[in-house]
Parts: C-alpha cells; sequence; structure tokens
C-alpha cells in the first residue's frame, strides 16, 4: 500500500491504513509552547519536560534509530559540542523509539551523557507533529530549540543533514543567552 502524505498549512493528513479515515497530525511551528510531555530515559527514571521549563533552554532531536549509522554519527556530535551547548544554558535530549534498554546500551557505547528518551509508541512523536520519510517507513529527523519558557525559537529538519542539527541549534542556543544577558 503507497502511503501518501499531504501538507497543508501546518498540518500533516495521513491516512490511517485500516479503515482509510484521515489522521490530522499538527505540527509544533516556531512561535508555539511545545506541549508538557513525560518519558523513560536510558536509565528507567521518568523524565518530566515541565522540570525543564523555566531554566533552561531545551535541544530536543527526534532521530530514527539507536545504533544506525546516521543516528550514531548525530548523537555523538551533539556529544562533542555538549560543553559548549551547556555554557550556552542549553540542555540536550534525544528522543525516538527504541526501548529504555536499547537507549541505555547506546548511550553507553557511544558516552552519551544527555538524556535519551524512549517513545517507544510514538506519542511524543505526534504531539510534536514529527513527519516520517519514505512513505511512512522511517521515523523523521528534526531538531527543536526553545527558550526557558518552552517556546520554540529554532526547527531543523533534515534527514541527511546530519551534523547540521547540532551546529544550527548551537547558533540559536547562543543567540538566546546573549539575549538573555543583555
Amino acid at each position: 500500500m503507497l502511503l501518501l502524505v499531504c501538507r497543508f498549512h501546518s498540518e500533516i493528513a495521513l491516512p490511517y491504513v485500516s479503515n482509510y479515515s484521515l489522521v490530522t497530525m499538527k505540527q509544533i511551528k516556531v512561535g508555539d509552547r511545545i506541549p508538557d510531555f513525560s518519558l523513560p530515559d536510558q536509565d528507567g527514571n521518568i523524565v518530566n519536560i515541565s522540570d525543564y521549563l523555566g531554566n533552561k533552554q531545551l535541544v530536543i532531536f527526534f532521530y530514527p534509530q539507536d545504533g544506525s549509522l546516521s543516528c550514531t554519527r548525530e548523537a555523538c556530535y551533539f556529544r562533542d559540542l555538549m560543553d559548549v551547548f551547556e555554557e550556552s544554558g542549553a540542555e540536550i535530549i534525544g528522543i525516538s523509539g527504541q526501548s529504555v534498554e536499547s537507549h541505555r546500551n547506546f548511550a553507553r557505547d557511544n558516552n552519551l551523557k544527555y538524556k535519551l528518551l524512549s517513545d517507544s509508541k510514538n506519542e511524543v512523536r505526534k504531539l510534536f507533529g514529527v513527519p516520517s520519510q519514505l512513505f511512512g517507513l522511517i521515523p523523521g529527523r528534526v531538531t527543536y530549540v526553545t527558550d526557558r519558557d518552552g517556546k520554540v525559537r529554532f526547527i531543523f529538519n533534515s534527514q541527511t543533514e546530519i551534523q547540521r542539527h547540532a551546529d544550527e541549534a548551537l547558533k540559536i542556543c547562543l543567540l538566546l543567552k546573549k539575549n538573555y544577558q543583555t
């Protein structure tokens, strides 16, 4: 079955396979506030995103799969820039659909010190409206940067420009830090 993705305004309409009705998923846009959510991290601890609001900028990156070549490159590049992100006042959080155990192994094998959240039912991915690629077969790769209040200030969506996710997010975090200081 061919899965078509149609875009109109800020929504994506996806055919619901079992009965062919349309399911509409609103995409988060710049200026929107991120939705409140809770997910388990790689250690099995529940992370409430609201706990970060008010004192940290957030860099939330959705990635397709633990251990794939591109996802490992992306995660390690965020790791390598982690000190600079922290200096800018930002917290890095990765989200994908793998299990807590998969995230634990991925974090350990790649020395990742930031939170990896397990969205095994893809509920948070849907809350953000992260689009899928290749006719819905590959989860999308999208990075969101929020200010301290959880308002989205930047979105970068690219399946192939792996390192640009961290590079672009860092530029925005540094600009936000400068704005907080003035």
